[in-house]
């Protein structure tokens, strides 16, 4: 049987209320309710009775508790011993600043605990972490966190940073006509593609009554600061982002209040119980 499903069911045992179970293990009450369905289905009796006075544990049940902490007692002890001697490959996603700004120092327990663990780091767009995480194609990715994460993930914050609008020094001062009439802030503006920042961008043109003109819309974060300092417009981009780039010195930043952006180290929740992602998980910077 699943560890998950074993948990589940023994914080359902001690809560004896689906919604706690559901809200505290942060699944639907629905996947808690096929969890304990199938659950029953295998074991051929059941194991909780639903009734006017709420929800009680079967002699069934009862017995079933046993075998279950036994059982997850017995799989920590295995893990424990099989992460002395950790071995293998762990696939990270990360932009180029997040492995330049980020993962050594969010690495470095991890690399001092097990040295044998071969780290393989993925870079690319931002905008496509979390699809690729999903999607199995890495086991952990550094990434913008959504308001709404989908479910099969989940996420430790590792940074909050500012959004922050630039242009080239060298348009203030040589290039003045770049700046449209209706722009307040010389655009016209060099925006993300796709993702989070994109989505923070408009919303802040929505608000302050800018109707951008696009200039360009790179993919990345890093590219659209080479735009930027070509004097192709006004950019959106995370402060993270600016402070380690190479051009930061042929920018200015300008006045503006945008929503920051949440980083977080993300896993699928299935594969927490994986000895390498537990790993991963387990320790802090």
């Amino acid at each position: 049987m699943e560890q998950r499903e074993l948990e589940l069911f023994l914080h359902l045992g001690r809560s004896l209320n689906y919604g706690r179970t559901s809200l505290e293990c942060h699944v639907s009450a629905a996947t808690l309710t096929r969890t304990i369905q199938r659950l029953e289905a295998r074991v051929g009796a059941r194991l909780l009775d639903r009734g006017p006075r709420g929800v009680t544990l079967t002699a069934e049940g009862r017995r079933f508790t046993a075998y279950a902490e036994k059982a997850l007692e017995l799989w920590a002890g295995y893990r424990e011993a099989a992460e002395e001697d950790l071995t293998g490959e762990l696939r990270i996603f990360a932009t180029v600043t997040a492995c330049q700004t980020l993962l050594p120092e969010l690495l470095r327990p991890l690399r001092a605990q097990h040295p044998q663990i071969r780290l393989n780091l993925r870079t690319g767009d931002a905008a496509a972490a979390l699809a690729r995480l999903d999607e199995g194609e890495v086991d952990a990715a550094v990434a913008g966190i959504p308001s709404r994460l989908p479910q099969t993930l989940i996420t430790r914050t590792v940074a909050v940073t500012d959004l922050v609008l630039v242009r080239s020094r060298t348009t203030l001062s040589d290039h003045p006509s770049t700046r449209p009439p209706d722009s307040p802030l010389g655009g016209p503006f060099v925006v993300p593609a796709r993702g989070l920042v994109r989505e923070a961008a408009f919303r802040w043109f929505r608000k302050t009554g800018v109707r951008p003109t696009i200039a360009a819309e790179p993919d990345g974060h890093e590219a659209l600061l080479a735009l930027v300092a070509l004097g192709c417009g006004v950019g959106v981009v995370p402060r993270l982002v600016l402070e380690s780039s190479a051009v930061r010195d042929q920018l200015e930043e300008l006045p503006a209040e945008l929503d920051p952006l949440t980083i977080g180290l993300c896993a699928r929740r299935a594969d927490l119980h994986r000895p390498l992602v537990a790993a991963l998980w387990a320790l802090r910077p």
